[in-house]
């Protein structure tokens, strides 16, 4: 993949550099590796889910953390029973780390496994300071209108 310098639409910009690093972390994050795979489904107009396959993996073996808008996701290699057993390994049971970048306001609501996928619960959340709000308009009485209230009350 060709790199992408955004310097230049930065140096005119202030307090965008926020911005670069997300740049910078998607197309770090498309060369990375593939495993495990997974999938981002909208579930509805402000709630996400991340569906990731985690076969062989327990509730024990995977570690979610949220910090400064990055979810991670780290799974250790489970236990394995006894090697010489094992004639044929198809099923990927190697440790991994995930790293998604999250807008604002978007928290995790929960996780759970079940049939070897991890649904990770997504929901954006804006704190009522954030939203839209409607502004009451103060009238008084238009000019016109004043002007002929004073002209009455003068005759």
């Amino acid at each position: 993949m060709n790199a992408f310098d955004v310097s230049p639409l930065l140096r005119a910009a202030i307090g965008f550099d926020r911005m670069a690093r997300l740049v910078e972390t998607a197309r770090a994050a498309s060369e990375g590796p593939a495993y495990p795979p997974y999938n981002i489904e909208k579930t509805g107009d402000e709630s996400y889910e991340l569906v990731m396959a985690v076969a062989g993996f327990g509730p024990g073996d995977i570690e979610m953390t949220v910090h400064e808008n990055t979810l991670t996701v780290a799974g250790k290699a489970p236990q394995q029973g006894d090697p010489q057993r094992l004639l044929y390994r198809g099923i990927a049971g190697r440790a991994f780390e995930r790293r998604f970048v999250l807008a604002d306001h978007i928290v995790v609501e929960g996780a759970s496994l079940e049939n070897g996928l991890l649904h990770v619960s997504l929901k954006r959340v804006v704190p009522e300071a954030l939203k839209p709000r409607r502004i009451a308009i103060q009238g008084t009485a238009p000019r016109a209108i004043a002007n002929a209230e004073v002209q009455a009350e003068a005759a």
